[in-house]
Protein backbone atom coordinates (compact mmCIF):
# COMPACT_ATOMS: atom_id res chain seq x y z
CA UNK A 1 0.00 0.00 0.00
CA UNK A 2 1.23 3.51 -0.84
CA UNK A 3 1.08 6.10 1.93
CA UNK A 4 2.26 9.55 2.93
CA UNK A 5 4.99 8.96 5.50
CA UNK A 6 5.30 12.60 6.51
CA UNK A 7 4.01 16.06 5.63
CA UNK A 8 6.78 18.66 5.69
CA UNK A 9 6.56 22.45 5.78
CA UNK A 10 9.26 25.12 5.76
CA UNK A 11 9.86 28.33 7.65
CA UNK A 12 11.85 31.28 6.35
CA UNK A 13 15.54 31.19 7.26
CA UNK A 14 18.59 33.15 6.15
CA UNK A 15 20.75 31.80 3.33
CA UNK A 16 23.86 33.02 1.55
CA UNK A 17 22.94 30.93 -1.50
CA UNK A 18 19.93 32.86 -2.78
CA UNK A 19 19.51 36.29 -4.33
CA UNK A 20 17.02 37.17 -1.59
CA UNK A 21 19.23 35.90 1.26
CA UNK A 22 16.32 33.84 2.62
CA UNK A 23 14.94 30.41 1.80
CA UNK A 24 12.14 28.07 2.81
CA UNK A 25 13.91 24.90 1.66
CA UNK A 26 14.28 23.51 5.18
CA UNK A 27 11.08 21.46 5.43
CA UNK A 28 10.22 19.74 8.72
CA UNK A 29 7.58 17.10 9.46
CA UNK A 30 4.39 18.35 11.11
CA UNK A 31 1.57 16.29 12.64
CA UNK A 32 -1.15 17.77 10.44
CA UNK A 33 -3.66 17.84 9.06
CA UNK A 34 -2.34 20.44 6.61
CA UNK A 35 -4.71 22.06 4.14
CA UNK A 36 -3.62 21.97 0.50
CA UNK A 37 -5.07 24.27 -2.19
CA UNK A 38 -4.05 25.80 -5.51
CA UNK A 39 -1.67 28.66 -4.62
CA UNK A 40 -1.99 30.83 -7.73
CA UNK A 41 0.42 31.38 -10.63
CA UNK A 42 4.19 31.43 -10.34
CA UNK A 43 5.48 34.80 -9.22
CA UNK A 44 2.37 35.34 -7.13
CA UNK A 45 1.48 32.05 -5.50
CA UNK A 46 3.81 30.13 -3.23
CA UNK A 47 3.30 26.67 -1.81
CA UNK A 48 0.09 24.71 -2.02
CA UNK A 49 0.42 23.78 1.65
CA UNK A 50 -0.97 26.27 4.14
CA UNK A 51 1.87 27.39 6.43
CA UNK A 52 4.69 26.36 4.08
CA UNK A 53 6.85 29.32 3.09
CA UNK A 54 8.23 29.88 -0.41
CA UNK A 55 10.60 32.84 -0.44
CA UNK A 56 11.68 33.10 -4.08
CA UNK A 57 8.37 32.99 -5.95
CA UNK A 58 10.11 33.79 -9.25
CA UNK A 59 11.52 30.27 -9.42
CA UNK A 60 9.53 28.24 -6.92
CA UNK A 61 5.91 27.59 -6.07
CA UNK A 62 2.90 28.46 -8.18
CA UNK A 63 0.29 26.21 -9.73
CA UNK A 64 2.66 23.74 -11.42
CA UNK A 65 4.94 23.46 -8.37
CA UNK A 66 2.34 23.61 -5.63
CA UNK A 67 3.59 20.44 -3.89
CA UNK A 68 6.92 18.60 -4.04
CA UNK A 69 7.03 14.87 -3.28
CA UNK A 70 10.02 12.62 -2.68
CA UNK A 71 9.98 8.90 -1.96
CA UNK A 72 11.26 7.55 1.36
CA UNK A 73 12.84 4.72 -0.63
CA UNK A 74 14.85 7.22 -2.68
CA UNK A 75 15.94 9.09 0.44
CA UNK A 76 17.17 5.82 1.93
CA UNK A 77 19.22 5.18 -1.22
CA UNK A 78 21.29 8.29 -0.36
CA UNK A 79 22.41 6.79 2.97
CA UNK A 80 25.98 6.10 1.85
CA UNK A 81 26.56 9.70 0.74
CA UNK A 82 25.04 11.15 3.92
CA UNK A 83 26.33 8.68 6.48
CA UNK A 84 22.79 7.48 7.10
CA UNK A 85 19.33 7.94 5.59
CA UNK A 86 18.49 11.65 5.13
CA UNK A 87 15.56 12.82 7.22
CA UNK A 88 12.18 13.55 5.68
CA UNK A 89 12.06 17.08 4.27
CA UNK A 90 15.83 17.53 4.03
CA UNK A 91 15.62 17.80 0.23
CA UNK A 92 12.81 20.36 0.47
CA UNK A 93 9.94 17.92 -0.18
CA UNK A 94 6.47 18.64 1.20
CA UNK A 95 5.40 14.99 1.03
CA UNK A 96 7.56 12.01 1.87
CA UNK A 97 5.91 8.92 0.41
CA UNK A 98 6.27 5.17 0.67
CA UNK A 99 5.23 2.52 -1.81
CA UNK A 100 5.03 4.75 -4.90
CA UNK A 101 7.72 5.27 -7.55
CA UNK A 102 7.64 9.07 -7.46
CA UNK A 103 10.35 9.67 -10.07
CA UNK A 104 8.80 6.97 -12.26
CA UNK A 105 5.35 8.56 -12.15
CA UNK A 106 3.89 9.77 -15.44
CA UNK A 107 3.42 13.47 -16.00
CA UNK A 108 -0.33 14.04 -15.71
CA UNK A 109 -0.82 11.12 -13.34
CA UNK A 110 -3.40 11.85 -10.62
CA UNK A 111 -2.91 10.92 -6.98
CA UNK A 112 -5.72 10.86 -4.45
CA UNK A 113 -4.50 11.34 -0.90
CA UNK A 114 -6.96 10.79 1.91
CA UNK A 115 -10.67 11.30 1.22
CA UNK A 116 -10.52 14.60 -0.68
CA UNK A 117 -7.11 15.77 -1.92
CA UNK A 118 -6.23 15.08 -5.57
CA UNK A 119 -2.87 16.10 -7.03
CA UNK A 120 -1.51 15.82 -10.58
CA UNK A 121 2.14 15.17 -11.42
CA UNK A 122 3.62 18.05 -13.45
CA UNK A 123 7.33 17.26 -13.71
CA UNK A 124 10.69 16.89 -11.97
CA UNK A 125 12.51 19.09 -9.52
CA UNK A 126 15.64 20.59 -11.10
CA UNK A 127 18.48 21.07 -8.57
CA UNK A 128 19.78 24.60 -7.98
CA UNK A 129 22.51 26.37 -6.02
CA UNK A 130 20.13 26.99 -3.11
CA UNK A 131 19.67 23.21 -2.79
CA UNK A 132 23.44 22.63 -2.94
CA UNK A 133 24.14 25.47 -0.51
CA UNK A 134 21.53 24.26 1.96
CA UNK A 135 23.09 20.78 2.07
CA UNK A 136 26.61 22.26 2.01
CA UNK A 137 27.81 19.58 -0.38
CA UNK A 138 30.37 20.30 -3.07
CA UNK A 139 29.27 19.17 -6.54
CA UNK A 140 25.79 18.35 -5.28
CA UNK A 141 23.93 19.54 -8.40
CA UNK A 142 25.94 17.13 -10.57
CA UNK A 143 25.63 14.32 -8.03
CA UNK A 144 21.86 14.74 -7.72
CA UNK A 145 21.46 14.95 -11.50
CA UNK A 146 23.47 11.80 -12.15
CA UNK A 147 21.40 9.81 -9.65
CA UNK A 148 18.24 10.54 -11.65
CA UNK A 149 15.75 10.46 -8.76
CA UNK A 150 14.51 14.05 -8.75
CA UNK A 151 11.14 13.59 -7.09
CA UNK A 152 7.99 15.13 -8.52
CA UNK A 153 6.22 18.46 -8.51
CA UNK A 154 2.43 18.36 -8.42
CA UNK A 155 -0.47 20.73 -8.97
CA UNK A 156 -3.71 20.73 -7.01
CA UNK A 157 -6.66 19.22 -8.88
CA UNK A 158 -8.96 19.13 -5.88
CA UNK A 159 -8.13 20.76 -2.54
CA UNK A 160 -8.13 18.87 0.72
CA UNK A 161 -6.18 18.04 3.83
CA UNK A 162 -3.16 15.74 4.18
CA UNK A 163 -1.51 14.15 7.17
CA UNK A 164 1.07 11.45 7.85
CA UNK A 165 -0.39 8.01 7.34
CA UNK A 166 -2.85 8.99 4.62
CA UNK A 167 -3.26 6.44 1.88
CA UNK A 168 -2.04 7.48 -1.59
CA UNK A 169 -3.82 6.01 -4.61
CA UNK A 170 -3.04 6.52 -8.30
CA UNK A 171 -6.49 7.21 -9.75
CA UNK A 172 -5.51 8.22 -13.29
CA UNK A 173 -2.58 7.39 -15.57
CA UNK A 174 -2.31 9.16 -18.95
CA UNK A 175 -1.65 7.34 -22.19
CA UNK A 176 1.94 8.37 -22.86
CA UNK A 177 5.47 7.43 -21.75
CA UNK A 178 6.67 10.74 -20.30
CA UNK A 179 7.73 9.86 -16.77
CA UNK A 180 9.18 12.38 -14.33
CA UNK A 181 12.58 10.74 -14.76
CA UNK A 182 12.39 10.91 -18.58
CA UNK A 183 11.56 14.63 -18.46
CA UNK A 184 14.37 15.20 -15.96
CA UNK A 185 16.95 13.49 -18.17
CA UNK A 186 15.71 15.36 -21.25
CA UNK A 187 16.04 18.74 -19.51
CA UNK A 188 19.41 18.05 -17.93
CA UNK A 189 21.83 15.55 -19.47
CA UNK A 190 20.05 13.90 -22.42
CA UNK A 191 18.52 16.67 -24.59
CA UNK A 192 18.04 14.21 -27.43
CA UNK A 193 15.08 12.90 -25.41
CA UNK A 194 13.23 16.20 -25.84
CA UNK A 195 11.89 14.96 -29.17
CA UNK A 196 9.73 12.49 -27.22
CA UNK A 197 8.02 15.26 -25.24
CA UNK A 198 6.64 17.47 -28.00
CA UNK A 199 3.18 15.90 -28.07
CA UNK A 200 2.71 15.29 -24.35
CA UNK A 201 -0.27 17.49 -23.40
CA UNK A 202 0.22 17.20 -19.63
CA UNK A 203 3.64 18.86 -19.61
CA UNK A 204 4.06 22.46 -18.44
CA UNK A 205 4.22 24.84 -21.40
CA UNK A 206 7.85 25.85 -20.81
CA UNK A 207 8.99 22.21 -21.16
CA UNK A 208 6.92 21.68 -24.30
CA UNK A 209 8.38 24.87 -25.78
CA UNK A 210 11.87 23.57 -25.04
CA UNK A 211 10.99 20.34 -26.83
CA UNK A 212 9.54 22.20 -29.83
CA UNK A 213 12.68 24.30 -30.16
CA UNK A 214 14.80 21.18 -30.06
CA UNK A 215 12.79 19.60 -32.88
CA UNK A 216 12.87 22.81 -34.95
CA UNK A 217 16.62 23.11 -34.49
CA UNK A 218 17.12 19.49 -35.53
CA UNK A 219 14.96 19.88 -38.66
CA UNK A 220 16.66 23.14 -39.64
CA UNK A 221 20.05 21.51 -39.33
CA UNK A 222 19.08 18.40 -41.28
Amino acid sequence: MSIVVSVNVGRRRTSAHTDLNVTGIDKRPVPGPVEVRAPGPKGVGGSGLIGDEVCDKRHHGGEEQAVYAYAREDLDAWAEEFGGPPRAGLFGANLTTSGVDVSGALVGEHWQIGPDLVLAVTGPRIPCRTFAGWLDRRGWVKTFTRRGCPGAYLRVVRPGAVRAGDRLRVVHRPDHEASVNLVFRAITIEPELLDRLVDVPDLPEDVREMARKRVTFTLDGA
